[in-house]
């Protein structure tokens, strides 16, 4: 072959698969040679947590959607020169085997995220009003693979973390619905949300405010909800008088906090309380009951940087927890995995066996690689590292046989776009899956934006929910082999 003449399925297409995807092509283009890639998505619709993981009030994270539609979009049949394609609704262990992918393709990069909640291991987690948050922002933001009912018969519930998707769920958990129909909830989560019983948000920390994990645009909004209270207490304040802001960001941050001590309360109908420095140490209830109550053990910071317990114990009765402590990473069926990290060993990016060494082919990239830190920015610049291997062991591949992208270089070559068959898609339509493509999303994107101009609320869109129907919206006179 000649250089950097790739084929390259990539799993995921959310930012990280995305952003990957992207970033080869244009590589491959500097060298002067062609790729072709498969972006293949469990579900029917692209964008991962960018759909379905951001709060429906965020528009302004949205927006990275029009950066990854173009991304995308660049490569349509109406483009000069098409070299992504999108295929969705397809689960790459369940629909076709990651082996079989590495057979066609010359490189497989995982990029499926982590759309899980980390464990939270107490006594008590598990009881009935008990829920990762994950779940909740699944529902939220319409996810076709969860229920499409969610009780909130409670007036107070806890959300244990302190980082953005603690605030997120806190925020939602305690808006008003009306504040929430100008957005892209969906109808079911605004009829849940306008049964809730919510009165009183309890958000717990094990560290202290100058340890959170918000970012400054975040905390800010949380302040800006109509008709809630924000209630601090003085006691986690203590600490502060002798440290200093590392940055910018934690000065605004503080600054922010100080504003809402210095805030005259007791008018609003909800109350938003920000706990810091208490460890949940167990979920008090029981299985008739459900959640009745947080067991917290009070913290100090301690001369390592971290906290410590003081051996004070409170309990705050709460009627359902969300517990907010990170998210774990999402396997694909036969591809090595750490349970204990929960992401895809590897060494900057080549996925390596239980012996350390690099399975040729086959790279990471994204949360699935380093775990479930950072921004979306982020996301990008971890992609350029794993996009820098790929190239690099092509280049090798070309310049020495033996050293081929490959486990085996004499194999036949993987089809391209227009070449051999069967077909990515005939092997598909064989199994009877039914696939959607990127003219499909764009047809799906365009009913939601219809029925959000045609809704009693106008609204940007209003999401198709149902997966069924999202699959017939999207395949609805898309040719098979688009």
């Amino acid at each position: 072959m000649t250089a950097l003449d790739l084929n390259v399925a990539i799993v995921g297409a959310g930012p990280a698969g995305i952003y990957a995807g992207n970033l080869l092509a244009n590589a491959v283009k500097e060298q002067g040679g062609s790729v072709a890639i498969d972006l293949f998505e469990s579900l029917p619709a692209p964008y991962g947590l960018i759909r379905y993981g951001v709060a429906p009030d965020h528009p302004r994270i949205k927006g990275i959607v029009t950066s990854l539609h173009e991304m995308l979009d660049a490569a349509s049949p109406s483009a000069d020169r098409r070299s992504i394609r999108f295929i969705g609704n397809v689960e790459v262990g369940r629909d076709i085997a990651l082996a079989e992918l590495q057979e066609r393709y010359d490189a497989v990069i995982i990029a499926t995220g982590a759309i899980r909640d980390a464990a939270l291991d107490i006594p008590g987690i598990d009881l009935p009003g008990s829920f990762g948050a994950a779940d909740f922002v699944a529902w939220y933001d319409g996810h076709p693979d969860v229920p499409r009912t969610w009780d909130l018969p409670e007036a107070s519930v806890a959300v244990i973390g302190n980082g953005n998707v603690a605030l997120d769920v806190a925020r939602v958990l305690a808006k008003h619905e009306p504040d929430l129909r100008s957005t892209e909830a969906p109808d079911n989560v605004l009829a849940g949300l306008a049964q809730s019983s919510v009165t009183d948000v309890h958000v717990f920390g094990r560290r202290g405010p100058q340890d959170i994990k918000f970012t400054p645009i975040e905390l800010r909004e949380l302040g800006e909800v109509r008709d809630v209270d924000i209630i601090l207490h003085d006691e986690d304040f203590q600490y502060l008088e002798d440290w200093v802001a590392p940055n910018n960001q934690y000065k605004v941050m503080l600054r922010t906090l100080q504003q809402w001590r210095d805030r005259p309360t007791g008018e609003a109908s909800r109350r938003l309380h920000l706990h810091f420095y208490h460890a949940p140490v167990e979920v008090l209830g029981s299985p008739e009951t459900g959640v009745e109550a947080v067991r917290f053990e009070r913290t100090i910071p301690d001369a390592a940087g971290s906290v410590t317990g003081t051996g004070e114990f409170r309990e705050i009765a709460v009627g359902q927890v969300y517990r907010a402590v990170g998210y774990y990473g999402t396997p694909v069926v036969d591809a090595p995995f750490d349970e204990r990290r929960g992401v895809v060993p590897n060494v900057e990016g080549r996925v390596v066996d239980a012996d350390g060494t690099p399975i040729a082919g086959l790279y990471a990239t994204g949360w699935i690689k380093r775990g479930p830190v950072g921004l979306i920015g982020h996301t990008k610049s971890d992609a350029l590292e794993t996009i820098g291997h790929v190239v690099a062991d092509a280049l090798a591949a070309h310049a020495s046989r033996p050293e081929a992208l490959r486990p085996e270089p004499d194999a036949p070559r993987p089809e391209a776009f227009e070449g051999q068959s069967p077909s990515i898609f005939e092997v598909l339509t064989e199994r009877g899956v039914e696939y959607t493509t990127w003219e499909g999303w764009l047809q799906l994107d365009a009913h939601e934006r219809t029925l959000g101009a045609d809704h009693e609320y106008t609204r940007e869109r209003v999401k198709v929910v149902d997966r069924d129907a999202q699959v017939a919206i999207s395949r609805a006179s898309v040719p098979a082999n688009a």
